[in-house]
C-alpha cells in the first residue's frame, strides 16, 4: 500500500525553537545564495553559457544562465545542515525517509539535467523524457497525488479504490511534469519564475506549521530564503537567469513539496494559477494553429502584457501580487467550497483574457 505522501508532524517544541530555526534556515540559504550567485554569474561568462538578446528573450547582453547553481547549492546545503543537526528528521518513519529520500534524489537530477540542457540546448524531446523519468523516481519514493479534497467530500484517497493505481500513477507523472514545464515557461521575464516559487514556498511553509508538520516547514523555508537571495541578481535588469537547471530543479521540488504537504493540490494552484492556465492554454493554442506544443513564441500571458506597453517590473509585480493574493486566500479562506471557487474564477478570468488577445490575433 502507497503512502499518503505526506511526512509526518516531528516532535512537539515550543512554537519559538520552531521560529528561530526557520530564521536561521532562511537566512543561511539566504546568505549562501547571496555569496555564490555572483560566482555562478562570472563562470555562465567563462565558459559561454549564456543567453543572447533576440526572439523572445528582451534583455540586453549576454547573461548568465547557471542561476541554478546557487539556488541547489543553498537549499542542498542548508537542508544537509539542518538533517545533520537533527531538526528536520526527528519522529520520522520509514516512509517519510523515503518520501525525503526522493524529494533530494530528483532535486539533485533535475537539477544536472538542467546543466546539461543548459550547455547543449536539448530539444524538447529529451527534456520531456527525463521529466518523465523524474516523476518515476517521485512515485518510486511514495511521493504520489493519491489525495487530494473535494468540496463536500473532504480527502479522497485514490488507493482506496481498486481503480487507484490507475488513477493516481498517471495524476503523479502529469503533476511533476507539469510543474516542471510550467515554472520552466513562466522563467520568460526578470524575477518572475523565482519570485512566484518564493512565495509559493511561503504558502507551503505557512500551511505545514499550521497543520502541525513543523519540521518539514524547514524544507520549503530553505528554498525560500535561497530564491530570494537569488532575487537582487535576477529581477530586472537580470545579471544572471535560472536557466534550466533552476527551472527544473524548482519545478520537481516545488511539486514534491506540494504533495510532501499532503496533496494540497488546490493551494498550489492559487498560488500557481496563472502560469499553469497560461501553459495549458498554449498547448491548446499552438496545436489550434497547426503549431507544435513545443514551439517557442510570445503568446505567453507576460510577454503578451510586455508587448502592450507594460514594463517587464510592472508585469512582474502583477503576477506577484495575484500570487499573494491567492496564496493569502488558500490559507485563510476554510471553505473547501470557496477556495475552490476561487480557483475556478482565477482560471476563467486567465482564460477570457487569452481568449480576447488570442482573438485580436487571429483578426489581424
Amino acid at each position: 500500500m502507497p503512502g499518503t505522501g505526506s511526512l509526518a508532524p516531528a516532535r512537539t517544541d515550543d512554537s519559538l525553537s520552531y521560529l528561530i530555526r526557520y530564521l536561521l534556515t532562511a537566512i543561511g540559504a539566504c546568505a549562501v545564495t547571496l555569496t555564490v550567485t555572483p560566482l555562478a554569474r562570472r563562470l555562465g561568462r567563462c565558459l559561454g553559457i549564456v543567453d543572447r538578446p533576440g526572439g523572445r528573450r528582451v534583455h540586453t547582453g549576454a547573461v548568465s544562465r547557471l542561476g541554478g547553481i546557487p539556488i541547489f547549492a543553498a537549499w542542498m546545503g542548508v537542508v544537509a545542515v539542518v538533517e545533520w543537526s537533527g531538526a528536520l528528521t526527528s519522529g520520522y518513519n520509514a516512509g517519510d525517509f523515503t518520501r525525503l529520500r526522493g524529494l533530494v534524489l530528483g532535486a539533485i537530477g533535475a537539477f544536472i539535467f538542467g546543466l546539461i540542457d543548459d550547455r547543449l540546448e536539448l530539444r524538447s524531446g529529451p527534456q520531456f523524457v527525463f521529466q518523465f523519468i523524474l516523476s518515476i523516481v517521485a512515485l518510486t519514493n511514495l511521493l504520489l497525488l493519491e489525495r487530494f479534497t473535494l468540496p463536500g467530500v473532504g480527502f479522497v484517497a485514490l488507493s482506496d479504490y481498486s481503480w487507484g493505481m490507475w488513477a493516481y500513477v498517471p495524476l503523479t507523472v502529469l503533476w511533476v511534469m507539469g510543474m516542471m514545464n510550467t515554472v520552466n515557461w513562466l522563467d520568460g521575464l526578470d524575477g518572475l519564475a523565482a519570485g512566484v516559487g518564493a512565495i509559493l514556498c511561503a504558502v507551503l511553509a505557512v500551511h505545514m506549521h499550521r497543520v502541525g508538520q513543523n519540521s518539514v516547514a524547514l524544507l520549503p523555508i530553505a528554498l525560500f530564503g535561497a530564491l530570494v537571495g537569488f532575487l537582487p541578481y535576477n529581477i530586472s535588469p537580470a545579471r544572471i537567469f535560472l536557466g534550466s537547471s533552476g527551472a527544473f530543479f524548482l519545478g520537481y521540488v516545488l511539486s514534491a513539496l506540494g504533495l510532501i504537504a499532503g496533496g494540497r493540490v488546490v493551494t498550489v494552484l492559487l498560488v500557481m494559477g496563472i502560469p499553469v492556465v497560461d501553459v495549458a492554454w498554449q498547448i491548446f493554442d499552438r496545436m489550434r494553429h497547426h503549431r507544435s506544443p513545443t514551439q517557442g513564441d510570445r503568446g505567453h500571458l507576460h510577454l503578451r502584457l510586455l508587448d502592450m506597453g507594460m514594463s517587464a517590473r510592472i508585469v512582474v509585480l502583477l503576477y506577484w501580487g495575484l500570487c499573494v493574493a491567492f496564496g493569502a486566500i488558500a490559507l485563510v479562506v476554510t471553505s473547501r467550497l470557496h477556495k475552490l471557487l476561487a480557483l475556478s474564477g482565477l482560471v476563467a478570468a486567465v482564460v477570457t483574457v487569452l481568449m480576447s488577445l488570442s482573438r485580436s490575433d487571429d483578426i489581424k
